[in-house]
């Protein structure tokens, strides 16, 4: 299904909003605003002839200098209609995108991800902290504008040591636990 009939679907069920096609090589591509994020992903997983169920990605590009600067993408897959479409919502440098997680519950992670690497913050989300940097990480490295030639002091931790002893006597407790 093309972006242009995916929008026509869309148009009645989110008054107000003004959809883009956007240019792509392998599936349909549209641009949302960003105040009607949530209500456009609830009708595309709900439109019985759509039923995007299932988010596969979300990620972000960031475009410095350009404003706005960032574009955050959603990837949405609909099992049942055999098809993939692309959202895209424009964000400005400083500015925020409210979160999908209410309509996809798998979205936290993809969120935290996002907001780790690009320091795009998502409105609504309940744990929005560090996933995949180091939580005393200074800065977003996804972005353009990030210094490539850090200097971090390196942090040694001692390793966790447990005897023989100690591990069996934790799988033995284990197993008890197990047993109803």
């Amino acid at each position: 299904m093309t972006a242009s009939k995916i929008i026509d679907r869309l148009a009645p069920l989110v008054p107000g909003a003004s959809y883009d096609v956007g240019r792509s090589v392998d599936f349909a591509t549209i641009y949302v605003p960003t105040d009607r994020l949530v209500e456009t992903c609830r009708a595309l997983r709900e439109t019985p002839s759509l039923r995007f169920t299932a988010i596969i990605e979300i990620t972000a590009a960031d475009y410095f200098p350009r404003e706005p600067r960032f574009e955050v993408v959603y990837h949405l897959l609909s099992i049942p209609h055999r098809m993939r479409v692309r959202l895209k919502v424009r964000v400005a440098d400083g500015g925020s995108v409210p979160t999908v997680q209410d309509v996809w519950r798998g979205a936290g992670w993809l969120e935290r991800e996002v907001w780790d690497m690009f320091g795009i913050v998502f409105d609504g989300h309940p744990d929005l902290r560090r996933l995949l940097m180091p939580e005393d990480w200074e800065g977003h490295p996804g972005r353009k504008d990030y210094p490539v030639q850090i200097r971090k002091t390196t942090q040694t931790y001692e390793p966790l040591e447990v005897s023989e002893a100690e591990f069996r006597a934790n799988i033995v407790r284990d197993r008890v636990k197990r047993t109803p």
